[in-house]
């Protein structure tokens, strides 16, 4: 109900509603597109926008839902004011409000496939996957970063910083392999495994991403057993601190 609620506040008043949260991310695809193919020429390839647009979509959910889901157990102090409920519902709140702008950007990514020079085939539905681990990920680091927001509020600004650092060190608007060395280095950034999946469910496989998707499943796994631990103990000490 919470999300539902937060969904339909953030568009109420915007004209083009939802379709924001796939306009935007177009023209950043676009930009970078150009940008890296025809200026910086990281690569020539006619599915190479197809390949951006993947990894932007899925980025876009990704720090949206953080940046909004890694204050949001402070932002709610006047909800839980009033009625109490465990608190790591908040940060889920934020991410699971992102989800529909999420499906409704991936149904438009497999509408400009085959604009992109690149078919649609069976490897699309990789995309599911790709869409859980993506959700699940967001979710388990929002409500690690909310718990810790409580104690430290310096989080919101480390944050904001760390997602401009991490957009480009993340193979989102160049191929991992344009890195040279660098590239079995960047594989320990999760969003590179995931960001791997929805490229490879576009424009095909991928080198190296079978060790970048592992370790994107294995920093969520530990991430989310964190997020709980750290919920459970502490979740009737925010009130404290809030």
């Amino acid at each position: 109900m919470l999300s539902r609620a937060e969904f339909h506040v953030r568009y109420k008043r915007a004209s083009f509603g939802v379709a924001w949260a796939v306009a935007v991310p177009l023209v950043q695809a676009g930009v970078l597109a150009i940008i890296f193919s025809r200026l910086i020429h990281v690569s020539s390839t006619k599915n190479f926008g197809a390949f951006v647009l993947a990894g932007v979509l899925a980025w876009s959910y990704f720090s949206q839902g953080l940046i909004a889901g890694s204050t949001a157990i402070v932002d709610g102090a006047n909800l839980t004011d009033k009625v109490w409920f465990p608190r790591a519902l908040l940060p889920l709140v934020s991410v699971l409000s992102n989800v529909p702008g999420l499906l409704v950007s991936m149904v438009l990514l497999v509408l400009l496939m085959p604009l992109l020079g690149t078919p649609i085939e069976a490897r699309i539905l990789l995309l599911i996957p790709g869409c859980l681990l993506l959700v699940l990920f967001t979710a388990a680091l929002s409500t690690c970063l909310s718990a810790l927001h409580v104690y430290f509020r310096d989080v919101k600004f480390l944050v904001q910083a760390a997602i401009l650092v991490w957009f480009y060190v993340t193979p989102i608007a160049y191929p991992k392999n344009f890195l040279h060395g660098l590239a079995s280095v960047i594989d320990f950034n999760p969003m590179t495994g995931i960001v791997s999946v929805f490229q490879e469910a576009v424009v095909g496989p991928q080198p190296g991403a079978t060790r970048a998707i592992v370790i994107a499943v294995v920093c969520t796994v530990v991430l989310t057993i964190v997020a709980i631990e750290a919920q459970r103990r502490h979740d009737r000490l925010f009130v404290d601190r809030l």
